[in-house]
C-alpha cells in the first residue's frame, strides 16, 4: 500500500513538478519503484536535483531507498550525485536535508549513506548533515558486480536528534 507521500511523489512526477525545494534547489520526482527486486523489495524514489534561478537546470540526482536488505547495507538508503558544473554549491547537502523528513514519513527513523573512502565532498556532506561514521566495510564481490560499486565503503548513520537522546 502506498503512503500519501508516495502518491504525491507519483503525481508530481507525472506533472514534472517539484515536490521538495528550498531557495536554491528543487527535487523533481523522476522514477518510482514500489518493490525493487534487486534491492530485496525495498522502495526506490529517484529525484532530479534541479538548480533554481532564471533557467532551471538538472544538476544531478538523489535516490531514496526505503527498506532493509543486504545490498542496502553497502549501497545505503540515500545515493546521490551532482554533475561537475554544479558542484561546490552545496546541492547534495541541500537535497539530503530536504529528504530527511521523508524517511520518517515513510516509516524509517534512521538511515545510512555510504561513500567511497576517498570521496571527500561526500564525506563532508555526511558530516554536515549530522551523520556519524559507523564503520568502513569491505564490499562483497557479488554486490560490487551487481551494482558496480567500489570495494570499500564508509557507512554513515543518520539518527534524528530525538532518537539520539534515548
Amino acid at each position: 500500500m502506498k503512503t500519501d507521500f508516495e502518491r504525491a511523489f507519483i503525481r508530481a512526477g507525472h506533472r514534472g513538478q517539484a515536490l521538495l525545494q528550498d531557495e536554491l534547489i528543487a527535487l523533481v520526482p523522476r522514477e518510482y519503484g514500489g518493490h525493487v527486486a534487486q534491492l530485496g523489495g525495498a522502495k526506490s524514489l529517484v529525484f532530479d536535483i534541479v538548480m533554481g534561478g532564471s533557467r532551471a537546470e538538472t544538476a544531478g540526482e538523489i535516490a531514496l531507498r526505503v527498506g532493509e536488505d543486504a545490498s542496502l547495507f553497502y549501497l545505503g538508503h540515500i545515493g546521490y550525485h551532482v554533475d561537475p558544473p554544479f558542484r561546490g554549491h552545496g546541492a547534495a547537502l541541500r537535497a539530503c536535508r530536504l529528504c530527511v523528513p521523508v524517511f520518517s514519513e515513510l516509516g524509517m527513523r534512521t538511515f545510512v549513506i555510504t561513500t567511497d573512502e576517498d570521496n571527500l565532498p561526500s564525506i563532508r556532506t555526511c558530516e554536515k548533515l549530522g551523520c556519524i561514521l559507523e564503520s568502513t566495510v569491505n564490499v562483497p564481490l557479488w554486490c560490487r558486480q551487481e551494482f558496480s560499486i567500489s570495494a570499500r565503503k564508509r557507512r554513515y548513520v543518520y539518527e534524528p536528534a530525538d532518537a539520539k537522546r534515548r
